[in-house]
C-alpha cells in the first residue's frame, strides 16, 4: 500500500509541477499527521528521477496559542533539521479570536514569504476528508457554490505563485495508514480536541451523525458533489472574466454599469469580486456586494459608497474609483 500511495502521490505532483514549470516550492506543515504524511511524501517524490530535484523549504506558522507553543516549535525544527532541510518559523503576534481570522494571518505570512524568496508554488497538506469538512463548514457560514467547493488541488495566487494540494487524492484513513506505517514523530495537538472550535465539532460530532444516520457513504456524495459543482462553477467563472474584461474601462478604474446591469445577478456579483480584487487585491464582503448590484438596477442614479478607505462612485453609466 505504501508503494501505491507513493506512486499516486508522485503521478500526481509531477503533473502539476511539469504542466506550470515549478522549479521551488515552499511547504506549510504545522506537525500534525497531514503535515508529518506530506513530508514524507515530498522527501520521496524529491529523490526520485521526475522530480529534477525540485528546491523545497518548509514554513511554519506560530499562532502562540498555547504554553505548549514553544515546545512544538523545537520539535518541528529538530525533525525538519534532521532531513537536512530549511524552515522558516513565524510567529502571530496579534492575537486572533477566531478561525477567519487566523487563517488569514497564516496565509497572509505564507505568502509573504513566497514572494520575498521567488517560490513558484506553495504546499499545503489538505486531504479529501478535510473537503469534506470544509463543505459544511462553508455551507454552515452561507457561503456560495464557489465557496463550498474551494478547496482545489491547484489554484493561481498570483502570476508567479500556485497554491498546490496534492494530497486531496487521500483520505484521513490512507494518511494515518502511512503515518503508522512509516512510524512517522506525529504531535498531537490538543486544540484539535476543543469543540470551541467549529471545525472540531463538524469533524467530531456532524460528520460522524450524516454517515451514521443519513448518507452511508457521506464522503463519496460530496466528492459526486464537488465533481459537478466544479464544472459548472467554472463555466460561470470564465463567462464572468470575459465580461470583466469587455466592461472595465481602458484607462480608469471603472465598470461599464449599462453592460453589467443586463447580466444576470450570479454574473454581476462575480464581475464585481474580480474588479476590487483585480484593482485593489481585495475581496470584497457579501453585503458590499449585495448593496452594489441592488444600485446597479437603479435607473437615474448618482451614489457613493465608502469601504475599506475606497470611495466607489455609481452612475447611470459607471462604476468608478477615483
Amino acid at each position: 500500500m505504501i508503494k501505491n500511495i507513493n506512486y499516486k502521490f508522485n503521478k500526481n505532483i509531477n503533473k502539476i509541477i511539469q504542466e506550470e514549470q515549478i522549479k521551488s516550492i515552499l511547504v506549510a506543515i504545522s506537525g500534525g499527521q497531514d503535515s508529518l504524511c506530506l513530508i514524507q511524501l515530498i522527501e520521496n517524490f524529491n529523490k526520485t528521477k521526475m522530480s529534477s530535484k525540485i528546491l523545497i523549504e518548509y514554513i511554519y506558522i506560530d499562532h502562540q496559542w498555547k504554553t505548549s507553543c514553544k515546545n512544538q516549535v523545537h520539535y518541528i525544527i529538530n525533525y525538519i533539521q534532521s532531513l537536512r532541510k530549511t524552515i522558516a518559523i513565524y510567529q502571530i503576534q496579534k492575537k486572533c479570536h477566531n478561525e477567519a481570522e487566523a487563517r488569514i494571518a497564516r496565509y497572509k505570512a505564507i505568502i509573504s514569504h513566497a514572494k520575498n524568496n521567488s517560490y513558484n508554488a506553495i504546499i499545503t497538506g489538505h486531504s479529501k476528508t478535510d473537503k469534506n469538512e470544509t463543505f459544511l463548514y462553508q455551507a454552515i457560514r452561507g457561503s456560495s457554490v464557489e465557496g463550498l467547493n474551494n478547496l482545489i488541488a491547484r489554484k493561481k495566487i498570483n502570476d508567479n505563485i500556485y497554491l498546490i494540494r496534492p494530497l486531496l487524492i487521500f483520505n484521513r484513513q490512507n494518511i494515518e495508514w502511512l503515518c503508522r506505517n512509516s512510524s512517522l514523530p506525529i504531535w498531537s495537538d490538543t486544540t484539535n480536541y476543543y469543540y470551541e472550535i467549529y471545525r472540531n465539532k463538524i469533524r467530531y460530532e456532524i460528520v460522524p451523525y450524516c454517515q451514521k444516520y443519513l448518507k452511508y457513504n457521506y464522503n463519496f456524495y460530496c466528492n459526486l458533489f464537488f465533481r459537478k459543482t466544479h464544472q459548472e462553477n467554472e463555466y460561470i467563472k470564465q463567462i464572468a472574466i470575459k465580461l470583466y474584461i469587455k466592461s472595465r474601462h481602458i484607462k480608469y478604474i471603472a465598470l461599464n454599469k449599462i453592460l453589467i446591469e443586463k447580466q444576470h445577478q450570479a454574473i454581476q456579483c462575480r464581475i464585481l469580486q474580480l474588479f476590487f480584487q483585480h484593482n485593489f487585491n481585495k475581496t470584497p464582503n457579501k453585503f458590499l456586494i449585495i448593496k452594489l448590484t441592488q444600485l446597479i438596477s437603479l435607473r437615474n442614479i448618482n451614489k457613493k459608497i465608502h469601504w475599506n478607505k475606497i470611495e466607489i462612485n455609481i452612475t447611470n453609466k459607471w462604476i468608478y474609483i477615483l
